[in-house]
């Protein structure tokens, strides 16, 4: 019994630490790393470091969120304890269940206001599904409304409905003020730095369980690129040694065993890759020198091959199609405009985004260059083009749709939990808005300051361009929040667009004389002296019908002289679209043109008169019934997967 014990000390890493910290977007997450990494003299005292290092992505310090799972490791005590930063949103799901095959042990980081959020919900069941074992963070304890007893109640009853072991449900606490670096086990109670807190995660959180001696197996779960050894492969090795210049065995997950050679080998050191010549199993490495390696590949003995289990994410929800530009302004901004360039891009995004699935479309109505991207929301869809857009790519994509399943009981469709936020005085038109998009109320709560918290049921169909009525709606005040559910029968057609586009006659110069002429038929979205072309939305009618009107009109040349004005004196202020205002407003005969400088909102069919004849068409024949098919002339698909 005693050499029994022996040998299972000896597979346990005391001395390294693996751990993910999760939470719902904006609980502080990625500041309470800053302040670890601080506190571990990770910085010079006189260097100047950025608030949310680890966000290094501009979209993600423009967002405010963490889009990318990244790491890096710090040394206390003389414990290496390697952090995982994950993203807090939903959408970015991939990321998180990737996340977990790497890690022991979770940081839950909570708001001591808010307490926990439906995304909370999300990124804890990834966790506890893995048998992790967390320990709960109660972060910001100093704002003035702070309830930290409730929000530990509340976390454990979310412990609870998740189906944690006793185990799991029994966590420790530590209350921080990220800002400031400051931890505790009690909210008025807190030490000058983080040092309560890194001692927990020594005492709470299990070291590695490894088999030192065995054949070497590291499963992929992130990549990442060099611009001199090329892909580089990241993961936790499970069993045995990786070093330079090791043969190893590539297996994928279709079972196929691909021979190479390791060329470097790095383990992840306060905000660097350290190269190092070996590394033991436990830790968390990046391996360079495998050209065709990817996500959910097992990097094993080439003596001994034994896979380890591929990595499954949820399947995505919502697609668009993201095709060659061809408008009028095509070419005039982009760098990369074909098709050739556009299908090396996504393809290159499928290698590390897990949860995207990309399909190229050929049909006899389906221009050359047209692809189906599916991805877990409208926002992870977002951010790709944001992405493409900053790259130099240039492109056009059409409205989400919703993707749809065949079940026993016939077509299925994706529903969201959502959770809302609302003023008591709001509460009525957000009501009716979620009626009409076949929303199903299940459970309402009155707040004490005049707050209704209210969770839903609702297709996925009813949320696309749900936010910026929402928004008008409560005045800028509401709070919603989206978790997939799963999929459910089809719960009957939706109609959500309330307004028709105002479409350009002509290609030509916007004039403010005939902007002033026009305002009153709705809002525009060009101004004097942009450049449209016949085709181009260039506002929001206040009717539900597109109106095709002259914005180039200019104003005849006569003898008559009037006093002499400003030429935008009358206009009335034009709206700038986002980008995700812009995929919220796109109608199913509309397509979003996108340039590394500019958004542009077009018809698909850009000649008037052939609109007009399909309009007609429709009325003449017409049902009535919402389309299910988003492409129903497509007569092939060629999987890029």
């Amino acid at each position: 019994m005693q050499d029994v014990q022996t040998d299972i000390r000896a597979d346990i890493r005391n001395d390294i630490r693996n751990v993910a910290i999760i939470a719902h977007v904006d609980h502080g997450k990625t500041t309470l790393v800053d302040g670890m990494l601080r506190q571990t003299n990770v910085f010079r005292a006189n260097q100047q470091v950025a608030e949310r290092v680890l966000d290094s992505n501009d979209l993600e310090r423009e967002r405010g969120i963490t889009i990318l799972a990244k790491n890096t490791g710090i040394v206390y005590n003389g414990v290496t304890i390697n952090i995982v930063d994950t993203p807090g949103h939903a959408d970015f799901g991939g990321e998180v269940e990737r996340v977990m095959n790497m890690v022991d042990g979770v940081l839950l980081l909570v708001d001591a206001v808010e307490g926990p959020m439906p995304q909370t919900r999300f990124v804890l069941r990834q966790a506890l599904a893995k048998g992790h074992k967390a320990i709960v963070v109660v972060n910001k304890v100093d704002r003035p409304a702070a309830r930290p007893d409730e929000v530990v109640n509340a976390t454990f009853d979310l412990f609870i409905d998740l189906g944690a072991t006793e185990e799991q449900a029994d966590f420790p606490v530590i209350y921080t003020r990220a800002l400031e670096g400051r931890a505790g086990h009690a909210p008025d109670q807190l030490a000058e730095d983080l040092r309560p807190l890194f001692d927990a995660i020594l005492q709470h959180l299990p070291p590695p369980r490894v088999d030192r001696t065995g054949p070497t197996q590291m499963l992929v779960t992130t990549l990442e690129y060099s611009n001199y050894v090329g892909k580089i492969a990241v993961g936790r090795l499970s069993s045995g040694t990786l070093r330079t210049g090791q043969a190893i065995a590539r297996i994928t997950p279709d079972g196929e065993v691909v021979s190479g050679r390791v060329s470097q080998v790095y383990i992840f050191r306060d905000l660097k890759r350290l190269e190092v010549e070996e590394v033991e199993a436990g830790n968390i490495v990046a391996v360079a020198g495998l050209p065709d390696v990817g996500i959910g590949d097992t990097l094993a003995d080439p003596a001994d091959p034994r896979p380890l289990p591929p990595i499954s994410v949820e399947e995505p929800t919502v697609r668009m199609t993201f095709s060659v530009n061809d408008s009028p302004f095509a070419g005039q901004e982009g760098q990369y405009l074909t098709s050739r360039h556009l299908r090396a891009r996504l393809h290159q995004e499928m290698e590390r985004n897990v949860a995207l699935r990309v399909t190229e479309v050929d049909g006899a109505e389906v221009q050359g260059g047209t692809f189906l991207v599916a991805g877990r929301g409208e926002l992870h869809l977002a951010v790709l083009i944001e992405t493409m857009r900053r790259e130099g790519y240039e492109f056009a994509v059409s409205r989400p749709e919703v993707i749809f399943r065949e079940g026993e009981g016939g077509l299925l469709e994706p529903v969201e939990e959502l959770y809302v936020e609302v003023l008591a005085d709001y509460l009525g038109a957000v009501s009716e808005m979620l009626g009409r998009r076949r929303g199903q109320l299940q459970n309402i709560r009155y707040g004490d300051d005049g707050t209704v918290y209210c969770e839903y049921l609702v297709p996925t169909r009813g949320m696309l361009g749900f936010r910026q009525p929402f928004l008008t709606a409560t005045r800028g005040t509401g709070i919603f929040h989206t978790l997939f559910h799963g999929y459910v029968p089809y719960m009957g057609d939706i109609e959500t667009r309330e307004h028709g586009s105002l479409v350009a006659l002509e290609t030509g110069t916007v004039t403010s004389y005939a902007l002033e002429q026009l305002q009153q038929r709705g809002t525009f979205f060009v101004r004097p002296g942009d450049q449209v072309y016949a085709g181009q939305v260039v506002g929001q009618h206040i009717r539900d019908e597109d109106l095709v009107l002259n914005v180039c009109r200019t104003k005849a040349l006569t003898n008559f002289r009037e006093k002499p004005k400003q030429d935008s004196e009358g206009l009335m202020a034009t709206r700038t679209l986002s980008l995700d205002d812009a995929i919220e407003y796109l109608g199913d005969d509309e397509l979003l043109e996108v340039t590394p400088q500019s958004l542009r909102i077009r018809k698909k069919e850009l000649r008037h008169e052939v609109r007009q004849r399909a309009a007609k068409r429709a009325r003449q024949g017409g049902s009535g019934v919402e389309s299910r098919t988003p492409f129903p002339s497509l007569t092939r698909r060629h999987s890029l997967c």
